[in-house]
């Protein structure tokens, strides 16, 4: 099955059948399935000779390998981003499970299932898109709403919208996670104005459901979630005006400055320049979705966090971002 503008379509090709998850592979496993090579490097053993060490992953996971023959003839006929057959063996190296790979091969992407590789949203798409539309259908400032239904009619932006991460790693960093994160957002945007006297309800809204489009250019989600050449180079931010810019200029008389409030909650919304933002907040419009997209991004990157952890224990282990553990609460015996 694979995630559509309108939802979910049968998918009729005949996929490879992956078996061995790196969450359940162990160390005196034999390995033989395919897996995403998220990275890999040369290297010199002391007699001058290549070894290649290499990072492989999978929706669960990563693992550490390495190669010791066949060097470069592995190498050069598998890139970071192939999904490769690998055939070896799991020992323990410095504490942690490591794959010594013996073949590593290729695979064609055709005949590989994303959902093998890639998390994806517990949320159903078209529930959330459509709640997304309901929210948007509430505007009834006229230019506001026809720049949202300008990208609504988007189709093209719609099956990316509907389908992108929101982040690499630290929150939504899964399929549908752009569009979680949006309408959770959209939600919380929607209360917040309803609290505060004097907020541009539709402004705000509009700011929260924008704030992040520039992500659907900004990350590939074919089969790992990393930058694209164009998100390393510019950033979401700068996509974001871009691709707002480019539905403004096809709605007559949008007010000028309404546009440049709009554009403001874009660029301000991670708060800093320290954190990428090219100015802080510089409206209450903009303060609020500040602290309600941090809000959302530090609540669901900690709630990921908590459910890797052991079950059993009432602290998490350390995390390193967010300097500090946290508190599980007592199991109940």
């Amino acid at each position: 099955m694979i995630p559509t503008q309108s939802g979910i379509i049968a998918d009729q090709r005949c996929y490879i059948m992956k078996n061995q998850f790196i969450n359940k592979i162990k160390v005196g496993d034999n390995v033989d399935d395919i897996f995403m090579l998220h990275e890999k490097s040369l290297a010199q053993k002391r007699d001058g000779n290549n070894f290649l060490n290499v990072t492989l992953s999978d929706k669960t996971g990563t693992i550490k390998g390495v190669i010791w023959d066949n060097v470069d003839q592995i190498s050069a006929g598998v890139t970071s981003g192939d999904v490769v057959h690998i055939k070896g063996s799991v020992n323990e190296y410095k504490g942690s499970s490591q794959l010594i790979i013996k073949k590593m091969e290729a695979c064609n992407a055709d005949t590989i299932h994303p959902s093998d590789f890639l998390p994806a949203t517990r949320q159903d798409i078209d529930s959330m898109f459509n709640r997304l539309l309901k929210i948007t259908a509430s505007m009834e400032t006229a230019y506001l709403k026809k720049l949202m239904e300008a990208f609504w009619n988007d189709e093209a932006f719609v099956i990316k919208f509907k389908t992108a991460p929101a982040a690499k790693k630290m929150h939504h960093a899964y399929i549908g996670g752009l569009l979680e994160h949006t309408l959770s957002l959209a939600s919380l945007a929607d209360k917040v104005s309803g609290h505060y006297s004097g907020i541009d309800r539709e402004l705000l809204l509009s700011g929260a459901i924008l704030h992040d489009i520039g992500k659907i250019r900004e990350f590939e989600f074919q089969f790992k979630i990393d930058y694209s050449d164009e998100g390393r180079l510019l950033n979401h931010i700068v996509m974001g005006l871009e691709m707002i810019e480019e539905k403004i200029s096809e709605i007559e008389d949008f007010p000028e400055d309404q546009m440049l409030l709009l554009k403001h909650l874009i660029v301000s919304h991670h708060g800093s320049r320290e954190f990428g933002s090219p100015e802080p907040p510089k409206t209450i419009e903009a303060v609020l979705l500040n602290y309600i997209d941090e809000i959302d991004s530090k609540v669901n990157g900690i709630r990921n966090f908590i459910e890797k952890e052991d079950p059993n224990e009432t602290w998490t282990s350390y995390h390193r971002v967010l300097e500090r553990h946290f508190y599980k609460g007592k199991k109940n015996s």
